[in-house]
């Protein structure tokens, strides 16, 4: 794939390409994430191009194509897709104009105001977990099985116990396995984010004050996204608490199934933490230090 280096003056010339009527605006970079640069176009847009990954460009469509219809009903902001941009000889691939969301990223600024957050947080996936139409994206893996995800984790886990990042190998290994032999998901098939990690919900007075990167959108099992509890919450009361606020209420095998994607999602934030530390590829520092309380609670608190 040509990689094409992206500018303020090339996110200027694709807006006077295909949306002129944007193009007078101050541009400036927001971030750059794992499949996207998110480029601030004035005080209430951004613009999204594609640069990291060759899956982003389905990732961007779908956002356009589903996001404007689920906005309404969630109770934070979210980026609403507002104009697409057609791959050119300029940039060969599509980008988006969407609403700027603000507020800082939980793994930058993580929430003290706990009980709020879990609340925010429960209000948040109970509208999202909607019966999804049968046209809804499937989930490349998230969402569905857990068993399906024992090879990657096991491999995770040898990786970072082999860079001493791993305090208590047998009891991560306990609370996975307590949840790969959970009852499987039988309900319908619900909306999930799919992707709730500290760098894609912000933060804003000490709780969450909105939701990013709704790239890996699709439908499956609610636990995908419960798992967030202990990705994002500061201490097991308020995890529970978020628990107890989500309705309808989690059973049993649904939380157990949830802790396992929680563990699997810590172990992955570790290791990219992990490489962020030591400046390679891929690496972000700041997913690091949540990753790992995430993990020691997960342990501490299996029984």
């Amino acid at each position: 794939m040509a990689h094409v280096e992206i500018t303020a003056e090339l996110v200027r010339d694709l807006l006077r390409d295909q949306h002129p009527d944007l193009a007078d605006r101050p541009v400036r970079l927001g971030a750059r994430g794992w499949d996207n640069q998110l480029w601030r176009l004035g005080a209430d847009l951004a613009v999204r191009l594609p640069w990291a990954t060759g899956s982003a460009d389905a990732l961007l469509r779908k956002e356009y194509a589903w996001l404007p219809t689920l906005a309404p009903r969630l109770p934070l902001p979210i980026p609403v897709p507002q104009r697409f941009g057609e791959p050119s000889e300029r940039f060969p691939r599509p980008w988006l104009v969407t609403t700027w969301v603000p507020g800082t990223p939980a793994d930058r600024v993580p929430v003290t105001r706990a009980a709020d957050a879990a609340g925010t947080l429960a209000t948040f996936l109970t509208a999202l977990h909607r019966p999804a139409p049968d046209s809804a994206p499937a989930g490349r893996g998230r969402g569905g099985p857990l068993a399906d995800h024992a090879g990657q984790f096991a491999a995770g886990l040898a990786a970072a116990t082999g860079r001493g990042l791993i305090d208590d190998l047998d009891a991560v290994r306990a609370v996975w396995h307590d949840a790969v032999t959970a009852p499987r998901w039988t309900g319908p098939a619900l909306w999930l984010h799919a992707d709730l990690h500290p760098a894609n919900v912000l933060t804003a007075d000490g709780t969450f004050c909105g939701v990013i990167d709704f790239g890996d959108l699709c439908v499956g099992d609610p636990a995908y996204d419960l798992a967030a509890g202990w990705l994002l919450l500061p201490d097991d009361d308020s995890t529970d608490q978020f628990h107890a606020a989500y309705q309808p209420t989690p059973d049993a095998a649904t939380l157990r199934r949830a802790r396992g994607w929680a563990t699997a999602r810590a172990l992955g934030g570790i290791l990219i933490g992990d490489a962020g530390v030591h400046g390679r590829p891929g690496g972000k520092p700041t997913w690091g230090p949540p990753a790992h309380a995430a993990l020691r609670r997960l342990v501490a608190t299996h029984h």
